[in-house]
């Protein structure tokens, strides 16, 4: 039988093996609220957006407002020339995107 601990945490769609699910404030944190958090990335040193479901397919709704939320803060401290990348390399099963740096500026 699962505990009540594995219960809780898969009805509140965190993973208790996922780095970003754990969520370890070990970087800058610019804003976070009850869809999303964006901090500094601990390994490309740009703004991070990561959506607080474990999971690669949020609601249209929720990934617009975490994009949104990520180029505003992009703006203010993320690289003097970016761009969005949705590409999830490293940690593939939960959504998250950078404001990477445009090479060559």
């Amino acid at each position: 039988p699962r505990s009540w601990m594995s219960h809780h945490l898969q009805s509140t769609g965190v993973t208790p093996t996922c780095e970003l699910c754990d969520a370890v404030r070990m970087t800058t944190w610019w804003f976070e609220n009850d869809v999303c958090w964006i901090a500094e990335c601990e390994s490309c040193s740009v703004p991070m957006v990561v959506w607080k479901q474990h999971g690669t397919d949020p609601a249209d709704d929720d990934r617009s407002f975490m994009l949104d939320q990520l180029h505003r803060v992009a703006e203010q401290h993320g690289p003097k020339r970016f761009w969005i990348d949705e590409t999830r390399r490293s940690i593939p099963d939960h959504y998250h995107a950078h404001a990477r740096r445009v090479m060559g500026w």
